[in-house]
């Protein structure tokens, strides 16, 4: 499966945020993707007030990115903000394309390194994956890839891939947890990890995560094989699905866990 991460930088206007959607997904399009994935917050980046700006699933700018899908023939996976019923925001990946249509509330958030999102976001409670030419992608979000539990419960559902989009905090050690995390959230779920994050914006950092960059495809033995620097650039790669299970066979940590010792 060909797959394209659209490491990019959005600002806090979701229609110019659109158009830049479409613009990557058509330059991933041209280039044989078969699925396309954005960063968390590509609708518009932290540090905008969400409140005002969410949308719900069925409003302008999902059917936006669906339009860009259709028209690409591709399953274009993006972050945006959807109402939750308390006032605050769900930090919602949408996934969608011909055939494809499902959605991702980030279930661990990011209150941490100073930064509370539970103070605008709530909290998702459940996993969610698509099938795309007959494999399964799991869907992932930034500080979900501190909490292995997610990405062994997708390789417990089939995945062969999971897809990570983040918006990553700047600051001492991070790009270095970055690397680390993704291939260790790859290695203990055998599967493929494509972890795209928004670009650096060449700013000082503030208290909000915007990015920095360094998105990665992780194979399911734990290995690099494809990664990016800070700057804006498109990612396309080919995922081998069928190494998944020659890694599985190989490195038996799913059948070898012991799950009921930790109940």
């Amino acid at each position: 499966m060909r797959i394209a991460l659209s490491q990019l930088t959005t600002g806090p206007d979701p229609d110019k945020n659109l158009r830049l959607v479409e613009e990557w997904t058509r330059r991933a399009a041209d280039a044989g993707a078969r699925v396309v994935v954005f960063p968390e917050a590509t609708m518009a980046c932290f540090g905008t007030p969400l409140a005002p700006l969410a949308e719900p699933l069925d409003g302008r700018w999902a059917d936006g990115v669906r339009e860009i899908a259709r028209a690409t023939g591709t399953v274009v996976v993006a972050g945006m903000f959807t109402p939750a019923p308390d006032g605050r925001v769900a930090n919602t990946l949408l996934a969608t394309g011909p055939g494809v249509e499902a959605s991702y509330d980030k279930i661990h958030l990011y209150d941490a390194f100073g930064y509370r999102e539970s103070d605008t976001v709530a909290a998702g409670s459940r996993t969610a994956a698509v099938d795309v030419d007959g494999v399964r992608l799991g869907l992932a979000t930034c500080y979900d890839v501190r909490f292995p539990e997610l990405f062994r419960a997708h390789a417990d559902a089939g995945a062969a891939a999971v897809l990570l989009s983040a918006s990553w905090g700047a600051g001492p050690g991070k790009a270095d947890q970055w690397e680390l995390l993704v291939r260790a959230r790859a290695l203990d779920a055998t599967v493929w990890l494509a972890a795209v994050g928004q670009a650096d914006p060449g700013t000082p950092p503030g208290p909000a995560p915007t990015g920095i960059g360094h998105s990665r495809v992780v194979g399911p033995d734990g290995t690099v094989r494809h990664a990016l620097g800070a700057a804006p650039e498109l990612l396309v790669a080919d995922l081998d699905t069928d190494e998944v299970a020659a890694v599985r066979e190989k490195t038996s940590v799913l059948a070898n866990r012991r799950p009921e010792l930790w109940r």
